[in-house]
């Protein structure tokens, strides 16, 4: 049976996300020994500041969504309670490790897999939202997607 999911309950996961990353990064800019690779963590809580807002405007548009045909209420709600509590930037050890990250690869690392699971993220909400949402979440993704890459070209 198909039911209803708030919406604005996913985009203010995406926005905790954002938030998240957007410290994320600029703690690993600070802890950067290397000029560049602190330019580039900068980059980086830029671009999540800049989602920040995105997914704030969506949140202003946006009520409810149609849950998959293939979920009903509780158990989609289950699933993405465990895609977020999954997701990397909400893991209590994430500070930790990168305080102790040895150098800028193994930090580059850490971001690498707070960008995957913002994607796997991202895809499940493009399928919650309006049709006329989609492009933006698509967007985001396409985004994340570049990070990704720009994040794993500067492994040395």
């Amino acid at each position: 049976m198909a039911g209803f999911f708030k919406a604005a309950e996913i985009v203010e996961a995406a926005v905790n996300i954002e938030q998240q990353g957007q410290a994320f990064y600029t703690r690993a800019a600070e802890a950067a020994k290397n000029p560049d690779a602190k330019d580039f963590f900068l980059y980086f809580a830029k671009e999540e500041s800049r989602h920040e807002e995105i997914f704030l405007k969506f949140k202003e548009r946006l009520g409810k969504a149609e849950l998959p045909a293939w979920s009903n209420n509780e158990e989609y709600s289950q699933y993405l309670a465990a895609l977020i509590d999954s997701h990397s930037i909400f893991s209590p050890d994430l500070q930790k490790r990168l305080a102790d990250a040895q150098d800028e690869n193994e930090a580059i690392r850490l971001a690498m897999g707070f960008e995957k699971d913002t994607i796997l993220f991202f895809m499940e909400m493009r399928e919650l939202v309006p049709e006329s949402e989609k492009k933006f979440v698509m967007q985001c993704i396409d985004e994340e997607r570049s990070h990704l890459r720009k994040l794993a070209g500067m492994l040395t």
